[in-house]
């Protein structure tokens, strides 16, 4: 089953698989509990239209308790002697227990009766606006600009067409140019539907709407068969795993090694960063000041200092004082292409005289809310150096999430990362599918059986 098939199942109003789970639970703890119910019945051994009956037993089992007590209370009176104090013995041993019982409670250390208190405090139920949510709904939040946008085109477009021609064909061109998913992506899938919508027939809005968001994933997806959206660490487990990131000033390429260190600290990893930006204003204690809030170590220089040389003294650092991870900074002066490839040859060269293997990722950062000037950039950045992935940051705050198409279809780069929200674990791992549900969630016809 291909993608599109599985998106417009997904939106067919049949059950997912968590809420099928969810029904298993209730259905299997509904069956736990009947037979509780059936076991009270069968002591009773009274069914449903003999209720009444049920009612007097009941009625003589408290006549026959209140005999039984009174002929209790009868016995207690006419007991003899020794039968007294065979009785005095009983109620004393069960008082003693109840004693000792008593005395164990007061015993314990008060400390660890409150200890205990706090351990029952300190473990409720998380309430639902802390549960953690499912990467769907993160993407499902995330893209809401960009489905909300790329609908509103779209519809746009259908509602002003009458007939399926070359007019539809170029609107349909500046549409999808719009929607940010590359000139070259639009150019193909306005010639391949040419000939797809006829053999088809589509002539509905819901059909020529399908068709197109079916060729937009499929080539999304036929980009995507060799991806690999992995992060890719060292092999010897005794070596530091290096990423190096690059971007120009102001995507958020400093936040987002900022969000990346507290996601490896949190894991258990021994995290250092590098301030290999040492050319930009407030570049050097914008990456320190991460460090403190995330609890890590920073390698630092004055500014204007060789970035190679602090790219050096980490490298040094990270292999003696055996840290797990190395992510380092740079500076993003795209102007001058000569100084900028200069600049990271040097850096990269540091890296590989001390560590062969590394870096494992040279990670370009690129801010989703520019669209077409990201994908300019990423063209840039792939002459310069060589670019394993990119972190595709604000994607929540923009309608352009169509930008993933044209990077993924024109630079035939993989998406390793994506900033989902401002919060410190909003930076995800990029998940092809979830992206593509998150795209076209309610712009797919349900699938009808």
């Amino acid at each position: 089953m291909g993608l599109f098939d599985r998106l417009r199942r997904a939106f067919s109003g049949e059950p997912e698989e968590e809420p099928k789970k969810e029904d298993e639970i209730v259905s299997t703890s509904e069956e736990n509990s009947e037979p509780e119910e059936t076991a009270t019945n069968e002591i009773t051994a009274t069914p449903e239209d003999e209720l009444p009956e049920v009612a007097e037993a009941k009625t003589d089992e408290k006549e026959t308790e209140s005999v039984a007590k009174e002929s209790e209370v009868i016995e207690e009176v006419v007991q003899t002697p020794e039968e007294v104090e065979v009785t005095e013995k009983i109620e004393a041993t069960s008082e003693n227990k109840e004693v000792g019982v008593a005395k164990k409670v007061e015993e314990e250390p008060l400390e660890q009766q409150s200890d205990e208190l706090e351990e029952t405090k300190a473990t409720p139920k998380k309430p639902q606006s802390e549960i953690e949510p499912s990467e769907t709904v993160r993407y499902d939040k995330g893209l809401a600009k960009s489905r909300k946008g790329f609908g509103a085109k779209l519809n746009a477009l259908l509602a002003n067409f009458r007939r399926v021609d070359e007019d539809f064909f170029e609107e349909l061109e500046e549409t999808l140019i719009e929607a940010d998913v590359g000139f070259e992506t639009a150019m193909k899938i306005s010639d391949e539907l040419q000939d797809e919508v006829k053999l088809r027939n589509a002539k509905s809005r819901s059909d020529v709407s399908d068709a197109i968001i079916e060729r937009l994933v499929d080539i999304y997806e036929s980009e995507g068969i060799d991806e690999d959206n992995s992060l890719h660490f060292a092999k010897d487990p005794d070596e530091p795993t290096v990423f190096l990131f690059v971007g120009v000033n102001g995507v958020g390429k400093t936040t987002t090694i900022g969000k990346l260190a507290h996601r490896y600290q949190q894991a258990g990893k021994k995290v250092l960063l590098a301030a290999g930006d040492t050319f930009r204003a407030g570049a050097i204690e914008q990456l320190a000041e991460w460090g403190r809030r995330v609890g890590v170590d920073v390698v630092t220089k004055p500014e204007k200092s060789d970035p190679a040389a602090v790219v050096y003294d980490a490298v040094i650092k990270a292999k003696k004082e055996n840290y797990d991870i190395l992510l380092v900074d740079t500076a993003g002066r795209l102007q001058n292409k000569v100084n900028l490839m200069n600049e990271l040859d040097k850096i990269k060269r540091v890296i590989t005289r001390e560590l062969p293997d590394a870096p494992q990722e040279v990670l370009l950062a690129l801010d989703a809310t520019t669209g077409q000037n990201a994908l300019t950039q990423a063209k840039q950045f792939k002459e310069v150096t060589d670019v394993t992935g990119i972190v595709l940051t604000k994607l929540d705050g923009t309608a352009r999430g169509g930008i993933v198409l044209a990077i993924r279809n024109e630079l035939h780069l993989p998406v390793k990362l994506v900033g989902l929200g401002e919060k410190m674990d909003d930076l995800r791992d990029f998940s092809p599918e979830e992206f593509v549900y998150g795209l076209f969630k309610g712009l797919v016809t349900p699938k009808k059986d």
